[in-house]
């Protein structure tokens, strides 16, 4: 978490920076959705690839190798920014780049959560973890706005490219016996399909699988979003931007704090979260003031990271270890994977129809999931609850 606490800012900074910057030189919402959709189009390919992966080595060695890609990427585009070289087809480049690495990154981080604490702490510490992520979402893009108003984007980058080396000394300073380590799965044909069967066969798997789907593919689309609700809606610059992103941030911490306590776990608990979000959402489409833009959006933020909590926490504790890579592999797709699919069409409807049709568009997503929700849990499936 030390480590993290470092890094993290950095990666939202350059979250931020990275959608101003296709911003800057598109002059399209589109285009930022496009460039989401390739650093995001190899988890979709590959992600669940990644999850065999994550089983199949040692998970600590396999976060060291996958945080220093990202580290040499954001360095890469932090030189071709300074040098005055950049062009949207680097970007597009790079953004694949980073996709590769996620598609491996995600289900290795998230199942070595489990084996760090242990299944009787692991809701506590994805809320914790998701406390620690929205923190960063708070300092992050906020600090980068005031970087790119005033000394420029480039150095977003750079401190980026830097804020993964305390992550890398962490990891490799961990004391491995404290570990609860699964043995790595020796190398067979088959494993995918074998994965993909096992949560086929689980109402408790496949349901909050196929929630995050709607919900990763059509609500988690605030990148492409903010930036037009700053730019058009509120006719502001990157100050505002980064003001909004902090604020969802600043809502996800509250809304992970009380999950660290309360705990709760289960299709249910998903369910009341996914229609908490959507309600939320609908408030942002209909915001007209810079002030009610940072509540409503913060409320977002709290929402969005009960959801997420709740449903990452109910697979781990409901997976078992040898498939719990490839199970949170899975989880990577539905929410990073569907990004290629869905931020160029909420590109296209916030272009055409501005930023407040895009968000009822990812409300009305947050219905069907609840929906999802309240169907398997009226057909009784054991595990649910």
């Amino acid at each position: 978490m030390f480590g993290q606490a470092i890094s993290l800012p950095g990666t939202w900074m350059q979250s931020a920076a990275l959608s101003w910057l296709v911003l800057t030189l598109s002059h399209s919402a589109t285009m930022i959705g496009l460039v989401l959709s390739a650093q995001f189009t190899p988890v979709l390919l590959f992600g669940a690839y990644g999850g065999v992966v994550a089983d199949r080595l040692a998970k600590r060695r396999l976060l060291v190798a996958t945080q220093t890609v990202y580290g040499l990427l954001a360095c890469t585009i932090g030189i071709l920014v300074a040098e005055g070289w950049i062009e949207l087809w680097m970007v597009f480049v790079v953004a694949v780049g980073l996709g590769l690495a996620t598609a491996v990154d995600n289900p290795a981080r998230q199942s070595f959560v489990m084996e760090m604490v242990g299944g009787e702490l692991v809701t506590n510490a994805v809320a914790l973890n998701s406390i620690l992520v929205n923190g960063a979402r708070v300092i992050g893009p906020a600090f980068g706005g005031a970087l790119i108003a005033t000394v420029g984007i480039s150095l977003c980058f750079f401190l980026n490219a830097i804020s993964f080396v305390p992550v890398v000394f962490a990891l490799l300073m961990m004391r491995t016996k404290d570990l609860e380590s699964v043995p790595p799965k020796a190398r067979a044909p088959g494993q995918l399909r074998s994965g993909l069967r096992y949560v086929r066969s689980r109402p408790a798997l496949y349901t909050p699988l196929l929630m995050m789907a709607l919900i990763g593919t059509f609500t988690f689309e605030f990148p492409v979003i903010l930036p037009l609700l700053a730019h058009r809606t509120l006719h502001a610059g990157p100050e505002t931007f980064g003001a909004l992103t902090a604020a969802m941030g600043f809502g996800a911490i509250c809304g992970g704090l009380a999950l660290a306590g309360l705990r709760p776990r289960g299709v249910h608990a998903a369910t009341l979260a996914a229609a908490a979000f959507g309600v939320a959402t609908l408030l942002v489409a209909f915001t007209g003031s810079f002030a009610w833009a940072l509540v409503s959006i913060a409320l977002t933020g709290a929402a969005s990271i009960a959801f997420m909590t709740i449903g990452n926490s109910s697979l781990q504790l409901a997976s078992d270890p040898s498939y719990r890579g490839r199970v949170m592999a899975l989880w990577t797709v539905a929410f990073l994977g569907s990004t290629p699919i869905g931020a160029p069409i909420i590109g296209l409807v916030a272009d055409r129809w501005g930023p407040p049709a895009a968000l009822v568009l990812g409300a009305c997503a947050c219905g069907l999931a609840v929906l999802v929700g309240v169907r398997a849990l009226r057909a009784g499936a054991p595990g649910l609850q």
